[in-house]
């Protein structure tokens, strides 16, 4: 393969005025070529900056998501910048999750990534499954786990410094106390990173998300939280433990493992899990999940490793009904009347490589405290408006649940959902979490299937 050429710059000190032109031309650049244009632009900076300097730029970028940015051109003018391929790039942010500790790296020419505890991965995800024969059938050797309707936790254990992460890798130790102490007294080892699913509990049954998306995001009476909103842990992976990285182990070693680490408790278990090829066993362990309120189970790959960051299909998850759509607001628009205080509508956005696409306009299925509390939130992240309509920055991913998906030439995605409803705001996930066009097409297909 032919190298690529790392790109040169003038021999002349990188300016403010420099980095600020290259980064306002980027939300111009449209069309055919675009993304070879905006790429050739950041790597221009790169390549002149310093190391610490780059680590910023890169931020920087990331940080201005209405310039066109998306990890994956970040990703690529890392790589042109210091003349590296974009998969090993990309194995290195995997496991730093931060691109600009991986420019950093890069311009040094030290391009290794260990696991250290204490900084979170970015990590592994599933895909769906028709039903669960479908699934089954897709691996040799299996494992099914219970799928929980909660939020996914990665915890990290430094002898008696425990940190929790999300998965959008956010530390968010301060709003779980009770957690982090479940974690210090149940898990047995020096080291560990172990990862599980945090559900709201309430007289031994799952409570909705919305109940822990508020502890999520508090940030004051967090004493007062922990005793109205007491939490379950309920693990299901083992990443690294005292010196050793379990990630290239296959499931059922991770598995085995996690056990022996593991002291369990009624609120800091190991997840619901079986091993089998047996239909008839598995189909009653699903059932039993939709039965004690769970979303349903989620099958594995036993043989399969953990890779970061990647929906590889080593995982599938199978659930009672349609998954519903995690979609990033990109517009709203002011009420009339009594609302007029409002938001009364907001425009929908999926992902499709590396860009957002329409998928729809949702203006009603809100309560007023879910009009009061999505106007507080998207206020601050107004960009433009022009009459009732305000454009504002895609940070905010909302779950949404709809009767079906139709065909629609009127949005960007080609789909619309009919009769979408608000069922929870998810500030546990980013834009970068949130569905996917190839995911909707998906949906739609299966949705087909069943009538």
């Amino acid at each position: 393969m032919e190298k690529r050429k790392q790109v040169a710059l003038a021999k002349r000190e990188l300016t403010t005025d420099q980095v600020f032109d290259n980064l306002r031309k980027l939300p111009s650049i449209a069309g055919q070529g675009s993304q070879d244009k905006k790429i050739g632009l950041i790597a221009e900076l790169l390549s002149a900056a310093s190391p610490k300097e780059a680590r910023y730029i890169v931020r920087t970028a990331l940080g201005q998501m209405r310039i066109g940015v998306a990890a994956g051109i970040v990703r690529d003018a890392i790589a042109k910048a210091f003349d590296k391929e974009p998969k090993e790039i990309e194995r290195i942010y995997d496991i730093l999750g931060d691109f600009g500790k991986v420019a950093e790296m890069a311009k040094r020419g030290k391009l290794k990534a260990e696991i250290i505890v204490g900084i979170p991965l970015r990590v592994m995800l599933a895909d769906r499954a028709a039903d669960l024969k479908e699934a089954m059938e897709k691996f040799e050797h299996v494992a099914i786990e219970t799928k929980y309707d909660g939020f996914r936790v990665q915890i990290h254990k430094n002898n008696n410094d425990v940190r929790i992460f999300s998965r959008r890798m956010d530390d968010v130790t301060r709003q779980f106390p009770d957690m982090a102490a479940m974690a210090k007294e149940g898990i047995k080892c020096g080291q560990c990173i172990v990862e599980g699913e945090a559900l709201a509990i309430k007289a031994g049954r799952p409570q909705p998300f919305q109940l822990l998306s508020k502890r999520i995001q508090r940030k004051y009476h967090i004493e007062r939280m922990v005793k109205e909103i007491p939490v379950q842990v309920n693990l299901f992976d083992l990443l690294y433990i005292d010196g050793e990285t379990y990630m290239n182990q296959p499931l059922a070693e991770r598995w085995s493992a996690l056990k022996k680490a593991v002291k369990e408790s009624k609120s800091f278990r190991l997840a619901d899990h079986i091993e089998t090829k047996d239909f008839a066993v598995a189909n009653k362990f699903y059932k039993s999940s939709i039965a004690s309120g769970q979303e349903g189970v989620i099958v594995k790959n036993s043989t399969a490793h953990y890779q970061p960051g990647k929906r590889v299909g080593y995982w599938l998850k199978v659930k009672e009904i349609l998954d519903p759509l995690d979609l990033v607001v990109v517009g709203a628009e002011w009420g009339e009347g009594r609302r007029a205080r409002w938001f009364s509508s907001v425009i929908l956005a999926a992902r499709d490589k590396g860009k957002l696409v329409s998928t729809g306009r949702m203006a009603s299925g809100f309560t007023e405290e879910q009009l009061e509390e999505l106007t507080k939130t998207l206020k601050p992240l107004i960009i433009g408006e022009e009459g009732k309509i305000a454009a504002v920055k895609p940070k905010v991913v909302l779950e949404i649940g709809y009767e079906e998906l139709q065909k629609s030439p009127k949005y960007e995605s080609g789909y619309a959902m009919r009769f979408p409803r608000l069922l929870n705001f998810r500030s546990d996930k980013s834009p970068e979490d949130c569905t996917t066009l190839k995911e909707i097409e998906k949906i739609y297909s299966l949705q087909r299937g069943r009538k």
